[in-house]
């Protein structure tokens, strides 16, 4: 098993929000293990990739396995996720099959695989990327549903191994430019402005005001906050947000 005292796991590290939360977890020495379909476009001696869907239940297991027995994990970032949009008359079952094992299955998995070292260690972190989409938002069914379910886990979960000096929490953000986001909202647009205009603080979010607050609540400093979603959505939470 390689030996360092600081381990944490990133789902979908390698691009967008993941790519900074990979980023700053490297510049704190911590040792990376990145799981995601495409391996990141850097590398850095401390981080090391696994290539895979988390959406199917086998590899996820496999994965999970693997990394537990490598490594002893201090730190688990949930962040891989897809949206899947559609109005509700044209939801799909089988995208929400999908969103659900991404989203939640693969979480519970995982969790299951790095635990017990977190439990031998007496101190762990868990964090689950949500949405401020769970607050409702046009053509997100299934994906509001699946985001809304990590809370459920994170508030569970916190209950289950705060005894453990493990902590769990969740950071749900609002509108953040990253490749995902321009796949459904063209740069430049009408739209993208509209969706900036309609946030408080008139700006889109991006990947760094989200990876901050990871970072924080995975400080050993941080271990009196548990069972917590934080809204890092520029005030979207508060009321409506078009798109």
């Amino acid at each position: 098993m390689a030996e360092n005292n600081k381990v944490v796991v990133i789902t979908g590290g390698n691009r967008g929000i993941g790519a900074d939360i990979t980023r700053r977890f490297l510049d704190d020495d911590y040792q990376v293990v990145n799981i995601s379909r495409q391996a990141p476009a850097f590398s850095h001696e401390r981080l090391s990739n696994y290539v895979a869907d988390l959406a199917d239940r086998e590899v996820t297991k496999k994965v999970g396995v693997e990394i537990a027995a490598k490594y002893a994990v201090t730190h688990f970032v949930h962040n891989a996720g897809v949206i899947r949009p559609d109005l509700l008359e044209d939801v799909k079952l089988e995208d929400l099959d999908y969103l659900t094992q991404l989203h939640l299955g693969s979480a519970i998995t995982l969790a299951q695989r790095f635990i017990p070292a977190m439990e031998a260690a007496q101190f762990g972190r868990i964090i689950l990327i949500s949405s401020r989409g769970v607050l409702g938002l046009v053509t997100r069914t299934n994906y509001a549903a699946t985001k809304a379910g990590q809370i459920g886990l994170v508030r569970t979960w916190a209950l289950e191994l705060a005894k453990e000096g493990v902590t769990v929490n969740c950071v749900a953000p609002g509108p953040v430019v990253t490749d995902m986001f321009h796949e459904l909202v063209p740069e430049d647009s009408e739209q993208k402005a509209k969706i900036a205009n309609s946030v408080p603080v008139k700006r889109l979010g991006t990947p760094e005001d989200i990876g901050r607050v990871v970072k924080f609540l995975c400080e050993e400093e941080s271990g009196f906050i548990t069972g917590q979603t934080w809204y890092i959505c520029g005030g979207a939470s508060l009321g409506s947000l078009a798109l």
